[in-house]
């Protein structure tokens, strides 16, 4: 397709030309009260349902060459932006006041900035929060796929309902043109390679999302020249794979992108787009185009919200008195330096009008009992209100993360990471080990490493 019919006018809430089309998806089983209340599945929902984004997930694991992620960009409605990140408990705190100004909440959802899953502890730990405080709500995600299997099983426990995945082609040939780089499993790819990846990815997680009964909607970005032409392709092996909603969005050039010169396609163009959709799946016809902070009805979010967000970034979320103290996995007791998956013994520390004392060094359980290791870790450890650890495998890190145990995966001194738990201090140091003894394979399943 070419776009021969350029239009001027803002495109981006002026998909609802058909108005018979409520995009109710067709999965069953999942109760009407879910697929009425959201407002991005179901159009007729958007004027009395409001929801938010919870903006925990700041890195990403992909870089798209549409894509430039902001923050404090107040003026600037798009993913990719938000005008603060706020932890896991702050975005809790954030909800509870949110609910109480808006009764008509009923969804929330994480969808950057980043990507969830390239944040999964506080992507996780928030859901899980979400969840015990509100068990209504209805909770979703927008992720672009790359790291999302991993954490299935778990999503469905706690009844994440809906799930998005952004899929911009089928062939890696016309993605390798749409993404300057991936980052999959500690490792950086590019050009077709990094297509290849994404793709495979993105396709097993999508199977296996509706393996398991969730509510999928898939986004493909329009990029004029690159994938305008797939589109149909692209709607029709999704159908194959069962996905319940496709939307189409125009791509938006952003300035300091590579894209930023390519124009946007207009509405008579991405009308035409649509047409192809609905020869397969129903088409989304209302996107806002979304920030990763949005709140309030779709497309008219909530100006108050902003000044709520601000002053609970800015809160120090006191934790639990009855789990005083933080367990660390260590070598030698100075550096948070191990995998939990080869510790054999914890170091429990506790904060003091004196500092910081450790009171003792704690035996884990022994490896090879699979999940049930990390369940019976979580009651050794039940004291502590953190876990402060070199690396971490998901399986491990979703069911401590239940019993609420704020998982902290860092390299460096053990007084750094207890100030960021005890004082809110910033932990620059915060990240994956790059090298374990047990190495990257570690696959966090209690069976033992090596």
């Amino acid at each position: 397709m070419k776009d021969t019919n350029r239009n001027t006018e803002s495109n981006f809430l002026s998909f609802g030309e058909d108005r018979r089309e409520a995009c109710t998806p067709p999965s069953e089983g999942l109760g009407e009260a879910i697929l009425k209340t959201h407002p991005c599945f179901n159009k007729e929902a958007k004027g009395e349902y409001a929801r938010v984004h919870l903006p925990v997930a700041p890195l990403c694991n992909i870089q798209c060459n549409y894509c430039k992620r902001g923050f404090d960009c107040v003026n600037e409605s798009r993913p990719g932006v938000t005008s603060e990140v706020l932890s896991p408990e702050q975005a809790l705190a954030y909800t509870i006041r949110l609910k109480e100004k808006m009764p008509h909440l009923s969804v929330v959802g994480i969808a950057g900035p980043g990507d969830p899953f390239a944040n999964p502890i506080q992507t996780m730990t928030t859901l899980r929060l979400i969840r015990k405080e509100f068990p209504e709500m209805v909770l979703c995600l927008s992720t672009n796929g790359l790291n999302v299997l991993p954490y299935i099983e778990e999503l469905k426990e706690l009844n994440v309902s809906h799930v998005t995945v952004t899929l911009n082609g089928t062939e890696s040939e016309t993605l390798s043109k749409i993404y300057k780089w991936v980052r999959f499993e500690k490792r950086g790819y590019f050009g077709k390679q990094g297509a290849e990846i994404l793709l495979k990815n993105q396709m097993e997680a999508i199977r296996a999302l509706k393996g398991v009964g969730f509510i999928v909607k898939v986004n493909t970005i329009v990029v004029p020249g690159i994938n305008d032409d797939k589109v149909g392709e692209i709607a029709a092996a999704m159908k194959e794979m069962g996905v319940d909603v496709m939307n189409t969005i125009p791509l938006y050039p952003v300035e300091g992108t590579p894209f930023a010169e390519v124009e946007e396609p207009s509405s008579a163009f991405m009308k035409e787009v649509r047409k192809e959709v609905r020869k397969h799946l129903p088409p989304m016809t209302h996107c806002s185009r979304c920030r990763a902070d949005a709140v309030g009805l779709l497309g008219q979010d909530d100006p108050e919200a902003k000044r709520i967000l601000s002053e609970v970034s800015c809160l120090s979320v006191n934790m639990d008195e009855s789990r005083p103290n933080v367990a660390v996995a260590s070598y030698e007791g100075l550096l948070v330096n191990q995998h939990l998956g080869e510790a054999t013994q914890l170091f429990i520390f506790r904060e003091t009008p004196n500092g910081y004392k450790m009171l003792e060094q704690r035996p884990t359980p022994k490896p090879g009992a699979g999940n049930s290791r990390w369940k019976e870790l979580g009651e050794v450890i039940d004291d502590c209100r953190a876990l402060l650890v070199g690396g971490i495998g998901p399986s491990p890190s979703s069911i401590l993360g239940r019993s609420g145990i704020k998982i902290v995966e860092m390299t460096g001194l053990i007084d750094d990471g207890l100030d960021a738990v005890y004082k809110g201090k910033e932990l620059k140091t915060l990240k994956k080990a790059d090298v374990f003894k047990c190495g990257a394979e570690c696959s966090g399943k209690g069976t033992g490493c090596g």
